[in-house]
């Protein structure tokens, strides 16, 4: 769950540099495709396995 949340605030910083209402964070993550899900969970794994070697 912890690179859903960079994500999505890295899309909150980038709503407000433009003047916008970001959504909120359960909005976000019901809204992302089965292609970004696969995405975010690929990374998660690469990330994890990386913390242990």
């Amino acid at each position: 769950m912890n690179y859903f949340e960079k994500g999505y605030q890295m899309y909150v910083e980038k709503c407000e540099q433009f003047g916008l209402q970001p959504v909120n964070f359960r909005y976000y993550v019901n809204q992302l495709s089965h292609q970004q899900l696969l995405a975010y969970n690929g990374y998660a794994m690469e990330q994890e396995m990386r913390q242990h070697d």
